[in-house]
């Protein structure tokens, strides 16, 4: 017998979750703090809960895309939700930590409910399609035995570690990397619009250098993974090299009044490496002193 669910939480991205499921012929139960966020999901044919228990009651896995951890806490951790949250599959894809994560599942075995935890890495569009990736952590048989449900949500599920907390970390860690790049842009189109360049130039030039940056980028993680960080034959520039010329970045924000606490936190990166004897090592050398 094929698996019913229900989805707690009707945003874009929850509802994108059950149309996802509706789509693909599961059984989709769903609820929502705002009742009229379910009518459009109903005319499409799901069944909509009364309650965040009536809709736990009715299946046997329950996706619960909320705002934060904290907010899935308050839902479920009543008796009568609890008590209809056992002997079911919990697939949490709301936002937190991995240390979240990690109390979710300690409180979900405590309550006879199996867990998994999943991150998002898609917008709402990419749900259902085979390019949707989520990444799931936690027991590797829940994972293996719902199969059907998970690539409902999109073609590219990913098991990511028996840990709990590392479908969050993994997301972190990529966000990270992401929020760098784009303030990274704010900073770039400040200097274009302070000098008077058209930033569709930028953009022209953007492109053309990505595979500079994609290859530095490669040979970053590879010297990290190793804690290769004293110059080589392979070394593309030292931290000495990439100090100099990122002095002429700080010189310009002074000269042209633009906002400069995003390189200076780096500067002082550069710093601490070079005051611990880095100066002629690789750049890689910095990635000491983020932990």
């Amino acid at each position: 017998m094929s698996a019913i669910v229900s989805v707690i939480g009707l945003g874009r991205m929850g509802a994108a979750l059950a149309q996802a499921f509706l789509k693909a012929g599961i059984p989709t139960h769903v609820w929502n703090r705002s009742p009229g966020k379910a009518s459009a999901l109903a005319d499409q044919g799901a069944s909509v809960a009364p309650s965040v228990a009536a809709a736990a009651a009715a299946v046997d896995i329950i996706v619960v895309c909320v705002s934060t951890y904290a907010d899935s806490d308050r839902l479920f951790r009543v008796p009568e939700t609890a008590a209809a949250l056992r002997g079911k599959l919990i697939i949490q894809v709301s936002s937190g930590s991995p240390n979240q994560a990690r109390e979710q599942a300690q409180w979900a075995a405590g309550n006879g409910t199996c867990y998994l935890d999943g991150a998002i890495m898609a917008t709402p569009n990419f749900i259902g399609e085979p390019g949707g990736t989520i990444l799931y952590s936690g027991p590797r048989a829940l994972f293996d035995t719902n199969q059907a449900v998970l690539l409902a949500l999109g073609g590219n599920p990913q098991f990511v570690g028996e840990d709990v907390g590392h479908a969050s970390a993994l997301d972190l860690s990529l966000l990270g990397q992401m929020w760098g790049a784009l303030f990274g842009q704010f900073q770039a189109a400040a200097i274009c619009q302070a000098e008077g360049i058209a930033l569709d130039l930028f953009e022209e030039h953007r492109q053309a250098f990505l595979p500079v940056v994609e290859g530095a980028v490669v040979d970053l993680v590879a010297r990290i993974r190793d804690r290769r960080f004293a110059a080589d034959a392979e070394t593309l520039a030292s931290l000495d090299v990439h100090y100099g010329a990122f002095g002429l970045l700080l010189q310009l924000c002074a000269e042209r009044g633009l906002n400069d606490l995003v390189p200076k936190a780096q500067d002082d990166l550069f710093r601490r490496a070079i005051a611990a004897g880095h100066r002629q090592d690789d750049f890689a050398a910095i990635s000491q002193f983020m932990r």
